[in-house]
């Protein structure tokens, strides 16, 4: 009797297993589009499943294309939230807003401080440094005190004390710190809102040499009260209202007259500073700046010949747009997206004035800045 217990008990498993993987194989989309790691134009090959590749991809898939996976996280973020375990895949739950939990997990940001410092090594123009912290950096004080063995404002002192020449540093964190009782960042996402990356603006703009344009000057438009970031990702945590985003347009101001991107063999498209196709995606954020490229090229109205390069990571696609009113060009390098060098989009030497601007949760990224390491001798456009 037992023997055959056990074997339909073994039938029962087979099929239920066999069902699920058919499931997670036949499915056209996966749980999470927005961090799946199991991307459509993945495919097998002889090399992949010789370099072992292949069985890292399949645990990705299998993990992303699980049948109802973001229904089962969400059900086991409201059992821990009601249990009060308020860290649910390394987020901090909380019913206001969601929170890196891992924001003294990082690494080193030595070796890509290095890279910057010999990038600017014989630069004559003005060079800026804006080092964004995460929401976690910022309200910190929701999280629990283990959790800030490490946090944000030291990582970015750290930072900035490894900055060498005549780089200016902006001091984002104290400027966002101080004003933490208003919308600045997502309540779903580590990034900043419009209003945030404004008030830093602010700052940098005026060490860049202008004046900054009025608050009171700018319409702006709620185009999506329905935006769920990263952390609400990693969560399905329903709790926390969704986020708003914004528009900020300035009708008397000047007018974008041309938006060129690049893509790594040079071919360039056409886009958009606001592509609001993005709001019906999942990818709310990416209609800032529009598609990914590793160069973009803005051309404004400004009649004053000059340009600006800025050297940026996501934080800065909703920022960017505030510089329109100063630059008659905007040039704007991605370096998670380049294969190559910057050098083989520009000469940055080309250019008055550099601005980086990073959120600080980048800057451990060993191989960021790769593009970047050029001997100023060999930087030559091409």
């Amino acid at each position: 009797m037992k023997n055959r217990v056990s074997k339909i008990t073994a039938v029962i498993m087979l099929v239920y297993l066999s069902v699920v993987m058919l499931c997670i194989f036949f499915r056209k989309g996966v749980s999470d589009p927005v961090n799946s790691s199991c991307k459509e134009s993945d495919h097998i090959s002889v090399s992949a499943i010789m370099n072992g590749s292949f069985v890292q991809y399949l645990a990705k898939c299998t993990a992303d294309r699980f049948p109802a996976r973001s229904r089962m996280i969400a059900a086991d973020s409201m059992l821990r939230a009601s249990a009060n375990e308020s860290i649910v895949n390394g987020v901090f739950v909380d019913r206001k807003m969601l929170l890196d939990a891992e924001i003294s997990e990082r690494g080193s940001v030595k070796e890509n401080v290095r890279i910057i410092n010999e990038f600017c090594t014989g630069y004559k123009g003005a060079v800026c440094f804006a080092a964004i912290p995460t929401s976690s950096g910022v309200y910190d004080s929701y999280l629990p005190e283990y959790m800030r063995k490490k946090p944000e404002s030291i990582q970015i002192s750290s930072l900035y004390s490894q900055l060498e020449g005549n780089i200016r540093e902006i001091d984002a964190y104290n400027i966002l710190k101080m004003l933490n009782e208003n919308y600045i960042y997502y309540r779903t996402d580590t990034k900043w809102t419009s209003y945030g990356a404004y008030c830093v603006y602010r700052t940098v703009i005026q060490k860049l040499g202008f004046s900054p344009t009025a608050y009171d000057k700018y319409t702006i438009n709620h185009v999506a009260d329905n935006f769920r970031g990263n952390l609400y990702a990693r969560t399905f945590y329903s709790q926390v209202k969704p986020d708003i985003i914004d528009i900020y347009t300035y009708p008397e101001g000047e007018r974008i007259v041309g938006f060129t991107g690049y893509d790594n063999d040079m071919k360039s498209f056409s886009g958009e500073l606001y592509d609001k196709s993005y709001l019906d995606s999942r990818n709310m954020y990416d209609m800032y700046l529009g598609e990914k490229r590793p160069f973009v090229k803005i051309k404004t109205s400004v009649n004053n010949e000059r340009k600006i390069l800025v050297i940026k990571d996501s934080f800065a696609d909703c920022f960017i747009p505030f510089l329109t009113q100063h630059y008659s060009e905007i040039d704007v390098a991605s370096p998670e997206y380049m294969d190559g060098a910057i050098t083989d989009f520009t000469d940055p030497d080309d250019y008055e004035q550099i601005l980086f601007l990073f959120g600080i949760d980048s800057m451990d990224d060993e191989n960021l800045f790769d593009v970047l390491a050029v001997p100023p001798e060999e930087r030559t456009a091409k």
